[in-house]
């Protein structure tokens, strides 16, 4: 696992405020060239720090009004990268995680109207093979996105 260090972190910390923001404007923040910058992100992205940075679409621009949590059980858990394999070919599924608890998968996905809810759910979700159960949680609203907080030493000794 690649160790970041205090620098790291701060640019870190100012890109995940505003990903758009200058190379320039994060070296004169930090004290160091541009090409610093330009550096240590380039290494942030080649080791998995840094994951993305694309613009989030509101997926109700598109016509996507309804936000829905739903948990799958299997058959058997160790049919979990073949379901994962098919979810691959529902575009509205936008998350997808192996989980504990009271399901053994978690997707997210967003549909248009309940009517195309109830086409994912009866056609697409619960006819895969190894799917025995599945269960529907609608979102009314997203209260809270935020990436996780970025702390520098200075933060955690306070």
């Amino acid at each position: 696992m690649y160790k970041i260090d205090k620098l790291d972190k701060k640019i870190l910390r100012i890109l995940s405020t505003n990903a758009r923001i200058p190379f320039k404007d994060v070296a004169t923040e930090c004290g160091v060239s541009r090409a610093a910058i330009h550096q240590r992100v380039q290494h942030l992205m080649e080791n998995g720090v840094i994951t993305g940075s694309g613009f989030d679409v509101n997926p109700k621009s598109l016509g996507y009004s309804t936000c829905t949590y739903i948990g799958l059980n299997l058959e058997r858990a160790s049919m979990y990268r073949k379901v994962v394999d098919r979810l691959l070919n529902i575009p509205e599924i936008v998350e997808c995680h192996f989980t504990t608890g009271p399901y053994t998968m978690l997707v997210k996905l967003y549909a248009r109207d309940n009517e195309q809810l109830m086409d994912l759910l009866n056609n697409k979700l619960q006819s895969i093979p190894g799917v025995v159960s599945t269960e529907t949680l609608i979102s009314l609203e997203q209260s809270i996105k935020r990436e996780i907080p970025v702390k520098i030493e200075d933060d955690e000794e306070k």
